[in-house]
């Protein structure tokens, strides 16, 4: 019986033999590629290659692919643990031809691994292929020698679709393909694919082949590629179970190992539960987003992974553990994984530490969703039920799955409002799948062929005009005042990578003039976005490329200067920093970076000490090329998100600082001159941002601050070096000031109410006051509403005052009246008038508001609405 582990090798080292190149998995975060949350499928780190944007040198690839499916289009989350086959993480195994080879290699090659190398009985297997795709089955008869009706045609579905063609977006890359799968035997129920029962376990796909053959247009006609290519994804999983012997990937060696660990780690008794098959599978995609740089938030890949981690907890919490436990199975994982990937085994600290962190918030959100369930529950009748809304808040706000809410509801007696709760998940997805479109639009500029760049050495060169465009399709010229995009055979232009913004400046020919105002990158071409303003300019002329070198110099100052901030964060804060975005410009730098709190000012000066030291320094920036292995081995920090050839070239600062990076840089350290932090901030869960300068505007920065602290010594009429003592001084007093005028205010405002309590009028059963209280601010009218209610007995109090500009109500009941009415219902009637809102407790609501000319009316209109609930 071969291992997942073996399986995996296997697969490489076959098609190693065959001339393909083994690419190491990517990322989870898909590089340079906003439209998708997480890499989901084997071929998303090709997807430039299979657009003709990237040229690879060798056109043949084959790579293990991590991958995840748990938010946007592609979500299997609400499934793991309940069925067979669905995983939150999964392992895509994937051989890849970029116009190579096509269907009868690609066909030959997966029969030949599956018969051959792992030895599957051929008569176990069969295929489906497009109806209309006549090549891929005549392959399959007569190369493979296969009976026709062992090879099923599968047409579109009535809706539309198919699963046997696959396109990458509404347009774009798209076509047929050609899927293999193993009978487990009649024993097993379920039919044959396309066959109204093919949701069976009797035959599960094993294989699948993309022929990438058609370009789709918008208006949905097909045209051929000129290099037709193929993409074959096979998962892991799925083929360790039958070559395993077993209908469930859980019960595959790897997974089982994870459910021993997970059994011990919960307590748990009943090893069938499918809460273990969950932890089990949760584990994989969790540890893997942390090392790929995802922290649990709330938006985006962080609020995904939250809820993943979420999940696994309270399984755990329904196996009876209400300790942390989740990130004891990391450990467990390293073992059996760690071999195949070693940035997990590298990071497994830092992993149990972001686990671990994130269960024990889910704990304590645990107690804050039962109390917001304890108040939804409280008044409903036995056989009530819970609406939607509510149920979606608690699982998206406190986590709480909505079969936590339905076991609780079924204890009280009480049923939940699914049907609304579908109805705010499916709002929720909608948007989800807004933000994680799969396009392929492109400028079409008419070159794929790579732009050679030369700014590193030369600011200034000659080159010919390969391709020009004009609102985005290829034209053949540009004339005086067209904005257009030039790209150029060779260029002294930085186009817009690994945060630094692309270069600006003028692109000059004999006949014409073109000012760049941005450089960015499509494939390998380099796109000089700009306007002619002279002259006219087309495909072929010969031209001088200048860029801006005052700007450069600049932005060179500013890209070292995160280097070493980079470094000096991770050694202040620790290993756990990683850079998450930045913005390399002319004019300041921005770094986001990876970290769970703000950063302290003692912090901060320490990492401002640590850079300007290695200013001071002087290092020298020395740049080399490499082979990324090497790279590695050596300590060079790759920064997530980016994509990164097989040769890659490394940035280093002395022994302070080695990163990958293709962006330009100073000549050495000390032309930095000065690096000065200007600001701190969060951006994000778990992320934080540090804005700094360098160089001059450093130092025009330090002035400002020193001018300023010079401005206010001499308000306080003292040395600058007592400013900040002084300035303390009269904060404190300030405070002890405001205290007292709080003090005063709120004996005013009880004087007052001890007053108004006579005025108090009797309606129906209840002591009825609606007053203004003059003077008062917030906590005043709660004080006086307290002491009203206890002077009043059964009573419906509303008060309200002018603070500040702003309205203040606050209603108050006795709770013999909450039966009758709410308090929260009373107050907004008059915030209604006053242009707010409010809320509160069935006895006791607050609300403000922006008219203050309209409190008078606002009181009046709460009088006469108590005076309606009471008469």
């Amino acid at each position: 019986m071969k291992t997942s582990a073996e399986i995996r090798q296997s697969f490489l080292d076959f098609f190693a033999e065959r001339g393909h190149e083994v690419v190491p998995s990517a990322s989870l975060i898909p590089a340079n590629d906003p439209t998708l949350l997480f890499t989901n499928a084997g071929m998303v780190p090709f997807k430039e290659a299979f657009l003709g944007q990237e040229k690879r040198a060798n056109p043949r690839a084959v790579s293990v692919q991590r991958c995840v499916r748990a938010g946007g289009k592609h979500n299997d989350l609400e499934n793991v643990g309940y069925t067979a086959r669905h995983h939150t993480f999964f392992e895509m195994l994937g051989n890849f031809s970029f116009g190579d080879y096509f269907k009868g290699e690609a066909i030959r090659y997966g029969w030949d691994f599956l018969t051959g190398t792992l030895g599957l009985p051929a008569e176990r297997l069969l295929v489906t292929v497009y109806e209309t795709d006549d090549e891929a089955f005549a392959h399959w008869r007569d190369d493979i020698g296969l009976p026709e009706d062992r090879i099923l045609r599968i047409g579109d579905k009535p809706g539309g679709g198919s699963d046997n063609f696959w396109q990458m977006g509404d347009t774009g890359p798209c076509g047929p393909c050609s899927e293999i799968f193993y009978d487990h035997g009649p024993e097993i129920p379920g039919g044959p694919p396309g066959s109204p029962d093919e949701d069976g376990d009797r035959f599960i796909e094993i294989w699948n082949i993309v022929f990438m053959q058609y370009d789709r247009a918008a208006d949905g006609t097909l045209s051929n590629l000129p290099k037709p290519s193929v993409d074959t994804g096979m998962g892991l999983e799925r083929l360790a179970a039958v070559m395993q012997g077993v209908h469930s990937n859980y019960q595959i060696d790897l997974f089982r190992h994870l459910i021993d660990a997970a059994v011990e780690a919960t307590g748990a008794t009943d090893r069938e539960s499918a809460s273990l098959k969950v932890i089990a599978d949760h584990i994989r995609s969790c540890a893997f987003l942390v090392v790929d740089g995802v922290r649990p938030g709330n938006e985006g890949r962080d609020y995904v992974l939250r809820r993943i981690i979420r999940r696994a907890a309270r399984h755990g919490h329904k196996l009876g553990q209400d300790a942390p436990f989740f990130h004891k199975l990391v450990g467990p994982l390293v073992k059996e994984m760690g071999d195949a990937y070693p940035e997990l085994a590298k990071a497994a600290d830092e992993v149990e530490r972001v686990l671990l962190a994130e269960e024990e918030r889910f704990l304590q959100t645990l107690a804050s969703g039962m109390q917001v369930l304890e108040q939804a529950v409280a008044n409903l009748p036995a056989g009530g039920t819970i609406d939607g809304e509510t149920a979606f808040k608690l699982y998206d706000t406190h986590g709480f799955p909505l079969d936590l809410t339905a076991d609780i509801a079924r204890e009280r007696g009480l049923v939940v409002d699914e049907e609304g709760f579908g109805r705010e998940m499916a709002e929720r997805r909608a948007q989800s799948r807004a933000a994680s479109h799969f396009t392929a639009e492109t400028i079409k500029i008419g070159t794929d062929e790579p732009t050679v760049f030369e700014g590193y050495q030369q600011d200034s060169l000659a080159a010919t005009v390969v391709a020009v465009a004009r609102e985005g399709s290829q034209a053949e010229s540009l004339e005086r005042g067209q904005d257009g995009v030039i790209a150029l055979d060779r260029t002294p232009f930085y186009a817009e990578s690994g945060g630094q913004v692309g270069d600006t400046g003028v692109i000059e020919s004999a006949n014409g003039r073109f000012v760049v105002h941005d450089t960015q990158k499509q494939g390998g071409v380099f796109l000089h976005h700009g306007t002619l303003t002279d002259g006219h300019l087309a495909q072929g002329d010969t031209v001088t490329a200048r860029i801006d070198g005052e700007r450069r110099a600049e932005i060179r100052l500013n890209h070292s200067a995160t280097h070493l901030l980079h470094a000096a964060l991770r050694e202040v804060l620790g290993d756990h920093v990683h850079q998450k975005g930045s913005r390399v410009g002319p004019e300041s730098l921005r770094f986001d970076f990876s970290h769970d709190k703000p950063v302290t000012r003692e912090e901060l000066r320490e990492i401002e000490r640590l850079v300007n030291a290695q200013v001071r320094e002087n290092h020298a920036v020395e740049t080399r090329e490499m082979a990324i292995d090497e790279a590695r081995a050596a300590g060079a920090m790759a920064l997530f998100g980016e994509k990164y050839g097989d040769v890659v070239r490394v940035v280093t600062m002395g022994p302070f600082s080695m990163e990958l990076c293709g962006g330009t840089h100073a000549r050495r350290g000390g032309d930095i001159g000065l690096f000065k932090i200007v600001a701190e901030s969060g951006v994000a869960s778990g992320v934080r941002r540090i804005e700094a300068v360098t160089g001059a505007a450093a130092l025009a920065e330090a002035e400002r601050a020193d001018q300023t602290v010079g401005e206010i010594a001499e308000l306080l009429r003292g040395p600058k070096t007592e400013a900040a003592e002084r300035v303390a001084q009269m904060l404190e007093r300030s405070r002890q000031l405001e205290r007292e005028l709080a003090r005063l205010k709120a004996e005013l405002a009880s004087a007052s109410g001890d007053e108004l309590a006579d005025s108090a009028e009797t309606i129906g059963p209840a002591k009825v006051l609606v007053a203004e209280l003059p003077g008062a601010d917030a906590g005043a009218l709660r004080e006086s509403m307290d002491k009203l209610r206890d002077k009043l007995g059964t009573a419906a109090i509303l008060l309200g005052t002018v603070d500040d500009g702003k309205v203040r109500l606050v209603a108050g009941l006795s709770k013999d009246l909450t039966k009758t009415f709410k308090a929260g219902d009373w107050v907004n009637v008059a915030a209604a008038e006053v242009g707010g809102k409010g809320g509160g407790r069935p006895d006791m609501a607050q609300a403000g508001g922006s008219q203050p000319d309209r409190l008078a009316e606002a009181l009046s209109a709460a009088r006469a609405w108590v005076a309606e609930q009471l008469g």
